[in-house]
């Protein structure tokens, strides 16, 4: 059974306050009128269930949630194979080096890669 709610009326964005990226596809979603559910993942702390059901509906490792070249996580990681709970860890204590925004409508999850993005679900 999923733990993150979905619906075919709106789009959940799952992102981080920091990133520019994040607040171009909000603002992008708003002017064309999109029924949008934010959650701050600075703000709102994420499962390990909800991490794994992420990375599972994008089809990815949930290793590959992880923004290795992001500035919080080479200051404070270096490379490593790590356990699917380890990466789960990682992640929940560290919210920033996640990959995002990630949009999930109904059944669809996307990895917005340009605000754009957002209109091919």
């Amino acid at each position: 059974m999923s733990e993150i709610a979905r619906s075919d009326r709106q789009i959940t964005l799952f992102y981080n306050s920091d990133s520019v990226r994040a607040k171009q596809t909000i603002a992008y979603a708003e002017s064309e009128g999109l029924d949008v559910q934010l959650v701050d993942l600075l703000k709102t702390p994420i499962t390990g269930t909800q991490i794994a059901e992420l990375a599972a509906s994008l089809g990815i490792p949930i290793k590959d949630l992880v923004n290795q070249n992001h500035s919080a996580y080479s200051s404070i990681f270096e490379p490593h194979e790590l356990s699917d709970n380890d990466w789960i860890k990682m992640i929940r204590h560290n919210p920033e080096i996640m990959k995002q925004p990630i949009a999930l409508h109904g059944n669809r999850t996307k990895l917005i890669e340009t605000p754009t993005d957002i209109l091919q679900l």
